[in-house]
């Protein structure tokens, strides 16, 4: 007696499932100028190197099977640049991919085979939210958790957040519980124009807050790419694959492991003329912190993180001689520079980021010290900066601090970080205050009763930039050297070789712990 019927029959759903949701389905995804799942992962891995798995979880109602339609969820082992990763993707040709009892079990099946196997998670995110009618398996228009377990997904999701690289790209609409897969990543982009992030979408809103509002509108990329819901804004799907794998080549497979090296045949020992004018003698002139970062990095590796958001500080992922450095800087076209909430937000999320995965960082200091005004006050800034400060304080990654330019207050504690090797350009200047707002504090009556104030203000202001600069604090061994700036990378080629004992001594000691935060 032969099971060839039964074998027929296997093969049948698992080329059924290949179809997707039919041709008509996947032409309206095209229409939409969106991939299928199954070609943004092909885009995404290694040629050749994806092994689905559970491909013929599905449901159907026939006697015989006849009806079967597959899951809306395609999962499967892979390789990305020859490592290995699990990728989850959603399928939006079938029910516009809300979530089926089996495809919720395939979701938390490729967290655990990601956990299992220590290799980095990919979800592929296009899909809605929970619905009221239930996602079947019960009674009609039961719906929800139970309440006497934590919900399973939320767990395992937390697990591969303190074990090995998460990374979600919301490739289309993505609302509700998928939109909160979304974020719990260490790495989240967004599409610009096919894209939406949404709590709750049109119809739920309307009727809850009465608000008539796109998804364009409620969660577009022009919102969450501002507001930090999303690290990244691509500028289309083929824009967001590429991000994922640049963003996983810096890091370790798993928390258990080192980062790579990827030796980009940039000399470690160049040494850039133009950072010998980087930093304008006047210090009311902004520059281009970008253009610095590029002439000190091996070239072409820096990978910003967060740029459309936080905008006055800088993060993002680099190579000094093939070796993974988080990179730390500020911004002085935005807000002077200055510590916003934002940014301080940014800031606490990347050094967790780096902590977790054993990243050296390298902070390139111009800080002006926290934003003030009304504005920061009700944003709750120094809330905000002393959660990001106590990150930093917490971290036991080495830190290498460069003070390029200001260096003053309170908030120029998160850039320093503890027990970092310090050095300073000529260019940098330190204390309590900048100068000008200093001056006008501390000598506001002795300005104002000069026969000539703005002469006399502009005296004062000297005096103290004189007193504020980098060589007496030098002298004192405030700073552990003062450099020439264009030996900031043959420096740092150095420190990097030099931390690498302690680099292997943190993965040793393992994920970190932090206590409560402000």
């Amino acid at each position: 007696m032969s099971w060839k019927a039964e074998v027929d029959e296997i093969d049948r759903r698992r080329a059924r499932a290949l179809q997707l949701g039919g041709d008509a389905s996947i032409a309206k995804q095209h229409a939409r100028g969106r991939m299928t799942v199954r070609e943004r992962i092909d885009a995404l891995v290694d040629s050749d190197s994806f092994h689905e798995r559970s491909p013929i979880a599905g449901s159907s109602l026939g006697a015989e099977g006849e009806d079967f339609e597959p899951t809306n969820v395609v999962l499967g082992a892979a390789k990305v640049a020859r490592r290995p990763v699990v990728v989850c993707g959603d399928d939006f040709t079938i029910r516009g991919g809300a979530y089926s009892q089996a495809g919720l079990k395939k979701a938390l099946y490729a967290e655990e085979l990601a956990l299992r196997n220590r290799v980095p998670l990919i979800r592929l995110l296009e899909a809605g939210g929970a619905s009221i009618a239930g996602t079947g398996g019960g009674a009609r228009g039961r719906s929800g958790y139970d309440w006497t377990t934590p919900p399973v997904l939320n767990v395992s999701s937390m697990a591969c957040l303190q074990e090995i690289p998460v990374v979600c790209a919301a490739l289309g609409p993505v609302a509700g519980f998928p939109a909160g897969r979304l974020i719990a990543s260490h790495f989240s982009i967004m599409t610009k124009n096919s894209s939406q992030v949404l709590t709750g979408g049109p119809a739920v809103v309307a009727q809850a807050t009465k608000e008539e509002l796109t998804k364009d509108e409620l969660g577009g990329a022009r919102v969450h790419g501002r507001n930090g819901m999303v690290d990244n804004v691509a500028s289309d799907e083929a824009d967001a694959l590429r991000q994922i794998q640049a963003f996983l080549s810096y890091l370790p497979d798993h928390c258990r492991d080192a980062p790579p090296r990827v030796d980009v045949g940039d000399p470690v020992h160049r040494r850039d003329e133009g950072l010998l004018e980087g930093i304008p003698r006047n210090r009311r002139q902004a520059y281009k912190i970008r253009r610095l970062l590029a002439m000190i990095v091996d070239a072409g590796s820096f990978f910003e993180i967060g740029e459309g958001w936080g905008r006055s500080q800088v993060t993002g992922l680099a190579r000094i001689d093939g070796f993974s450095v988080g990179v730390l800087a500020n911004d002085c076209y935005f807000d002077g520079g200055s510590m916003t909430a934002d940014g301080a937000s940014k800031i606490r999320r990347f050094v967790e980021l780096c902590d977790l995965f054993h990243v050296p960082i390298v902070s390139f200091v111009d800080e002006p010290g926290f934003a003030i005004g009304s504005a920061a006050e009700q944003a709750g800034t120094i809330r905000a900066g002393m959660n990001a400060m106590f990150t930093v304080l917490q971290s036991t990654i080495p830190w290498f601090a460069c003070v390029i330019r200001r260096s003053y207050g309170v908030a120029q504690g998160i850039h320093l970080g503890p027990d970092a090797t310090v050095v300073a350009w000529p260019s940098a200047m330190s204390g309590a205050l900048p100068v000008e707002s200093g001056v006008a504090l501390a000598f506001r009556n002795e300005i104002e009763s000069a026969s000539d104030p703005v002469a006399r203000r502009a005296e004062l202001e000297n005096e103290m930039a004189e007193a504020q600069s980098i060589l007496p604090r030098s002298e004192e061994l405030g700073v552990h050297d003062l450099i020439d700036p264009r030996e900031t990378r043959p420096l740092l080629g150095e420190w990097v070789h030099e931390i690498q004992s302690a680099i292997r001594e943190h993965v040793r000691t393992g994920p970190p712990r932090y206590s409560i935060r402000p």
